[in-house]
């Protein structure tokens, strides 16, 4: 795995002029040209990258999925995100594409209010298949701002930064409306995504899988879908205003209630069915969510 440790060497790596500021840059899609492809199969990257392309012929490969810019889409990448590129060498062809990629290192957002809020934005931790599409619209909107990022660094002064990250502020907030858009105007994808995550917590539950797998997890549904754990969350919050973990929180205490109600298994035991490593734990979450105890619960229906 090979890591880009600056924009200068993402750069040069691309056969471009060094960056006119260290710490971001707009590159355009159709100037790339690869110098070393073997680098570009596995590779992270010390900063951020946000990217919007079209007419791809390179597949691009995030995490575990290969993902094809056809039709133009926007992915995003974070520090330390495992990346790839295919044909990367044949970027600089006729056949290219266009679009721009922002890069910018964290260092970049210090002492502003972004450092902190660029986290709550979980697409950066999407899968590339779970690329945003934007209309026509929504992409005039999103090149105006990779193109004034792009005029503003040509000339440093004390403003520049401040300017800059108030325009990736806007485009984050733009991004985050169209994920959102893209959530509703798929919904019957995303029903569908519902009907699946149902389907896989009630076989946990009912086939016992606490007893070896323990307490079912966010990831472990993500990786049994095929999608990232952030974009599973976003989806079903779009869809019926609960996150990953709260649909799974509502699965298990159902099956508690199930099990306090038709068996003479004890407390303890039902935690441990669950897969709970701690009867505390169970307890401490069933009363949460239901304001009363387990016992309190199993001996009402006595």
């Amino acid at each position: 795995m090979y890591t880009i440790q600056s924009l200068s060497e993402f750069h040069r790596l691309l056969s471009l002029e060094a960056p006119q500021h260290p710490l971001v840059s707009i590159v355009k899609v159709s100037e790339l040209h690869a110098i070393d492809s073997e680098i570009w199969q596995k590779f992270t990257t010390t900063f951020y990258t946000i990217s919007l392309k079209s007419n791809i012929q390179s597949k691009i490969k995030y995490g575990q999925n290969y993902y094809d810019f056809d039709s133009g889409s926007m992915i995003f990448s974070s520090p330390k995100q495992v990346q790839s590129v295919e044909a990367a060498s044949n970027m600089l062809d006729e056949k290219a594409g266009t679009g721009y990629v922002l890069c910018f290192h964290p260092d970049f957002l210090a002492r502003h209010p972004l450092a902190i809020n660029i986290k709550k934005y979980n697409f950066f931790s999407y899968e590339v298949s779970e690329a945003l599409h934007l209309s026509d619209k929504e992409k005039k909107n999103v090149t105006e701002i990779f193109q004034k990022i792009e005029e503003e660094y040509q000339h440093i002064d004390p403003h520049t930064q401040n300017v800059i990250l108030s325009q990736i502020d806007l485009l984050l907030t733009y991004c985050q409306r169209f994920y959102e858009r893209q959530f509703l105007t798929r919904q019957a994808l995303n029903n569908d995504l519902l009907t699946k995550t149902e389907i896989i917590i009630n076989q946990y539950f009912d086939t016992k899988k606490g007893l070896v797998l323990g307490l079912l997890t966010v990831e472990h549904l993500a990786e049994e879908l095929h999608i990232s754990a952030h974009y599973l969350s976003d989806a079903l919050r779009s869809l019926t205003g609960m996150s990953a973990q709260q649909h799974i929180h509502e699965k298990l205490i159902a099956k508690a209630k199930e099990y306090l109600i038709s068996t003479d298994m004890t407390v303890s035991e039902i935690a441990y069915y669950l897969g709970f490593e701690q009867s505390q734990s169970f307890h401490k979450l069933f009363k949460k969510k239901t304001s009363i105890s387990p016992l309190e619960f199993k001996q009402s229906f006595n």
